[in-house]
């Protein structure tokens, strides 16, 4: 069985930091590439950046490119997101996505 469980979120002022995690198991999980998504209630689903399976290469976003770093660690079968320069505008649920599977995301929230 496929599991993504996401981690990390909490509340954070604008300007500050948060690191997700996506614990991954059920599925080779260095042979796939990852993408982390965001969604606001009442909102479709936006893609925050991928991370492919080779060197690995990253992307990102134009909206987060500079602010947010993907990363993973195949050893520990876990992705990673560290999110810098937090806006409010960040605030979203953020799933851990390798298609068709998708994990129940963690909320992050970005308010003084």
């Amino acid at each position: 069985e496929v599991q993504l469980v996401e981690s990390g979120g909490g509340l954070v002022q604008p300007g500050g930091s948060l690191r997700l995690s996506c614990a991954a198991s059920g599925f080779s999980f260095a042979s796939y590439d990852m993408s982390w998504v965001r969604q606001v209630p009442g909102k479709g689903p936006e893609w925050v950046s991928n991370i492919d399976t080779g060197r690995p290469t990253a992307y990102y976003a134009d909206s987060v490119k500079c602010r947010f770093t993907i990363s993973r660690d195949n050893a520990k079968n876990t992705l990673y997101l560290q999110m810098n320069s937090l806006q409010p505008e960040d605030t979203a649920v953020y799933y851990c996505h390798t298609f068709p599977f998708r994990g129940q995301g963690t909320q992050v929230t970005v308010s003084s």
